[in-house]
């Protein structure tokens, strides 16, 4: 049976915030290797193989193609995993996907990351020259500029490089042709969709300026410029374009008040705020500034995971009363009360009986009055 869906990643919890990833022409779902694990503690990653690229079938695409038939797969990847909106990110080929899709297409994004990539890449005839060449000799020849393509002097990815290698001629060569045809200047002006742009400060692909070009054009677009970073910023540098995507996806960290009130509610820490007197105000500083100012704004746990480890540590030490705030704040945080008895049945084997059996019987209460409200 021919493949008609892309090759793809799925990565993090299925009921989290959906996020595409798309990589650039001669890469793999590879691509995003040192960002996505993170992506996925708060969001349902979905990486994808170009057609001929990774796990992808060559059979995808034809000589010809455009832009809009690999958006097309992307949406159709989406509508097969029952994905109605989600958050794009994609670079070079991967970008120029998802400006195609917040321009025709913008009901189905909830924002767009456009890393390393261009409204228009330099004109038809280089891709067209590509494409014919790489249809005659095949792949080997890229691999002498490869590198200098996509890394600055001195870094490389080995994996990303046999990726380029084994890439299938003929799907390569019909996404140059998308490439080729690929011109969305025009459709700039009209993009609603909120719009973040990487650049690599040290990109010849797609320089800096073709990613200002898009930030000009479109209305409210930021735009990030990474020292250091070459064509394949993701693989290049990951921490960096992690931390500008978590901006785009989640907003700049919340501070430790509005965290706490996030998480336990107003009422508890208005009530906490009204009962501190001049002998608990340094603990009370002391909470909000580390506990929720640093421990439950770091990204790389969830705070739906934050909540679960948190009901176990409470009911291993038996602290029942914070264990009834810490349930109402695992509602808040997205824990449906059957995944807060699933935590609760796994402290009864590693923390005991009787101290589940009075978790129990806490959180019980506490759901019984979150359902009459």
């Amino acid at each position: 049976m021919t493949a008609t869906l892309l090759n793809h990643l799925e990565e993090g919890p299925a009921s989290a915030p959906p996020l595409l990833l798309g990589p650039s022409l001669g890469t793999s779902l590879a691509l995003w290797d040192g960002v996505a694990p993170e992506l996925s503690t708060g969001h349902r990653v979905v990486r994808w193989d170009p057609p001929g690229h990774g796990g992808s079938a060559a059979g995808l695409i034809g000589p010809g193609a455009t832009v809009g038939d690999l958006a097309a797969h992307v949406l159709a990847l989406a509508d097969a995993l029952g994905i109605e909106r989600f958050a794009y990110a994609g670079v070079s080929l991967g970008g120029a996907v998802g400006l195609h899709l917040a321009a025709h297409r913008p009901e189905r994004l909830t924002s767009l990351a456009v890393v390393c990539a261009s409204a228009h890449f330099g004109g038809a005839a280089p891709w067209r020259e590509r494409a014919a060449r790489v249809r005659r000799e095949g792949m080997e020849w890229l691999l002498e500029s490869a590198e200098a393509r996509w890394f600055t002097p001195g870094f490389t990815v080995p994996r990303l490089l046999r990726d380029h290698r084994d890439a299938d001629p003929e799907a390569y060569a019909a996404c140059c042709d998308a490439l080729a045809a690929f011109d969305l200047r025009d459709r700039l002006a009209g993009i609603t969709v909120p719009t973040l742009l990487i650049a690599g400060r040290q990109d010849p692909a797609t320089p800096p300026a073709h990613l200002r070009e898009i930030a000009d054009a479109v209305p409210g677009a930021a735009l990030v410029e990474l020292p250091g970073a070459s064509h394949l910023a993701p693989a290049q540098c990951p921490r960096a374009v992690l931390t500008a995507l978590r901006t785009q996806l989640d907003g700049p960290p919340a501070s430790g008040m509005a965290v706490r009130r996030e998480v336990l509610g107003d009422a508890h820490v208005d009530r906490a705020q009204t009962r501190q007197t001049p002998f608990t105000a340094r603990f009370q500083d002391f909470i909000s500034r580390y506990a929720w100012g640093e421990i439950w704004t770091d990204p790389t746990l969830s705070r739906r995971e934050r909540s679960m480890i948190t009901l176990t540590a409470l009911v291993a030490h038996g602290h029942y009363e914070e264990l009834a705030l810490h349930v109402r704040a695992a509602r808040r945080n997205g824990l449906s009360p059957e995944e807060i008895g699933a935590v609760l049945l796994q402290t009864a084997v590693y923390c005991g009986v009787p101290a589940a059996n009075s978790a129990f019987a806490t959180a019980q209460r506490v759901l019984a009055e979150e359902d009459e409200r």
